[in-house]
C-alpha cells in the first residue's frame, strides 16, 4: 500500500472537472443530435468514472497489480456493454414472431 498524499488543490480540481462534466452531460440532453446524444453522454460518464477511479480511489498511485486489476475490470465491463448493446440492437434482425 502506497502512502501517497495528494494536495487538496488536486482534489478540488478533480471535483471541479466532475462538476463541469456533469453540466456538460445535462447540456447534451438539451441538444438534439440524434443517437450521438447517448454516445456523448456515455463518453462523458466514462471520463468521470476514470477520474474518480484514478484520484479518489488512489489508483493512480497504487502498485501495478491494482492498476492491472482496474484495467481488466474496465475491459470486462466494456465486453459486457458490447454484448448487451449487440443484443438490444439485433433484436429486430432475426424477425422473431411476436416482435
Amino acid at each position: 500500500m502506497s502512502s501517497h498524499i495528494a494536495p487538496k488543490s488536486l482534489y478540488y480540481a478533480i471535483f471541479l472537472a466532475l462538476m463541469v462534466l456533469t453540466g456538460a452531460t445535462v447540456g447534451v440532453t438539451y441538444i438534439d443530435i440524434g443517437p450521438l446524444n447517448l454516445l456523448i453522454a456515455m463518453g462523458i460518464a466514462v471520463v468521470k468514472a476514470v477520474l474518480v477511479i484514478l484520484y479518489f480511489m488512489h489508483v493512480r498511485w497504487s502498485d501495478r497489480l491494482t492498476q492491472l486489476t482496474i484495467v481488466t475490470a474496465f475491459a470486462f465491463f466494456g465486453v459486457l456493454v458490447a454484448f448487451t448493446l449487440s443484443d438490444y440492437f439485433g433484436r429486430g434482425v432475426l424477425g422473431v414472431a411476436g416482435r
